[in-house]
């Protein structure tokens, strides 16, 4: 009783007391790895700290780094709780930044506000449909989710390549592919006063409604009894392919919502750099935030602050910029081993309780 009455961030820091553990062990053993390769830990744990939490300028970045990964986040919790993994979210970016640089370049000469609302909503659908796609595979056909999420990823940026790189291509773009800009008077400025884009904004917002939506309605309680017991589902009546398939279209417009966000306030035309591994971060800010979506917001900045400080490592220690992705890499093992310990602890919580 006391913690329905503690209210829903009691539970999002529940959900983080192991994983947080996990990530503090990751950066032992990273800077045990460092020291492997003669550098001093502790010098990089202050450059990490430098380069994404100790100054304005910092927080910026970082915070303007989580803003994709808050998104791409929710394309693996949501679909998570219904049950099934699934881990092609940097698909639907890609083609939710297509699709979106499309619909700014057609609708250029039209009121702006239009052709940003336009270009969010076709990145979403975009989104939404290629993830559902993985679900209904699984639904109708029995394909493992994970592995046809994975690979309808390959497919999203083999045409994604295509596109940008043939047909789509802006003449213009000599040395970095890229479709025809959508315009300035369509690009979604930043938060006032900030370097920081309206995506965070969007993510902020996904991420409470999604909250509300899987703990507060009857929706989220039928999908939660889907990703616990499927055979009981089915047999209290419940619509577990409509279900299914549902969390997996949320899950993929949000990633969708982030593809087209990273054209309309970054990037001005779909290119390259939108393939940025956001959907693969995602993944690990969802099982450090165990699915929590209100969790996923400090985790996503978390692992924003550590994608931000790359660059500080690179220009003071000669490391390379994928040096963070080591340590990125650690903690997601460690996190998925403390799944079992999670498991083991909580019997002992509930007794103390």
């Amino acid at each position: 009783m006391a913690s329905d009455r503690s209210g829903p961030w009691r539970h999002a820091a529940e959900a983080l007391v192991i994983p947080i553990a996990a990530l503090a062990a990751a950066m032992v053993v990273f800077g045990l790895f460092m020291a492997a390769l003669g550098q001093n830990p502790l010098e990089i744990y202050a450059l990490i700290y430098q380069g994404a939490f100790a100054s304005a300028f910092s927080w910026q970045n970082t915070l303007s780094r989580a803003a994709p990964l808050v998104l791409t986040a929710l394309c693996v919790a949501l679909p998570a709780q219904a049950g099934l993994m699934v881990i092609g979210g940097e698909g639907a970016v890609v083609l939710g930044g297509l699709v979106a640089a499309i619909v700014g370049h057609l609708l250029s000469g039209a009121a702006p506000t239009g052709v940003k609302a336009a270009m969010v909503l076709a990145g979403m659908a975009v989104g939404g449909i290629w993830i559902a796609l993985a679900g209904a595979l699984r639904q109708y056909r029995g394909v493992n989710e994970t592995i046809s999420s994975l690979l309808l990823t390959y497919v999203a940026v083999a045409l994604f390549n295509h596109f940008v790189e043939g047909p789509l291509r802006d003449p213009t773009s000599l040395n970095k592919p890229s479709t025809a800009p959508i315009g300035d008077a369509n690009m979604i400025g930043s938060l006032p006063g900030l370097d920081i884009h309206w995506g965070l904004v969007f993510g902020l917002v996904f991420c409470v409604a999604m909250h509300v939506l899987v703990r507060y309605t009857t929706y989220g309680f039928a999908l939660r009894i889907v990703g616990g017991n499927p055979r009981a589902a089915r047999l209290a009546g419940l619509p577990v392919a409509r279900l299914v398939l549902t969390a997996c279209a949320l899950g993929g417009a949000a990633a969708g919502l982030a593809g087209a966000v990273e054209v309309a306030a970054v990037h001005g035309s779909a290119n390259a750099s939108l393939i940025a591994g956001y959907g693969y971060a995602g993944i690990v800010v969802a099982f450090i935030a165990r699915q929590n979506p209100l969790a996923i917001v400090p985790v996503a900045v978390l692992v924003g602050g550590l994608s931000a400080s790359g660059g500080m490592l690179q220009r003071r220690l000669d490391l390379p910029d994928a040096t963070v992705l080591v340590l990125q890499g650690i903690a997601f093992m460690l996190i998925l081993g403390s799944e079992a310990l999670y498991g083991r602890l909580k019997p002992f919580r509930a007794r103390a309780a």
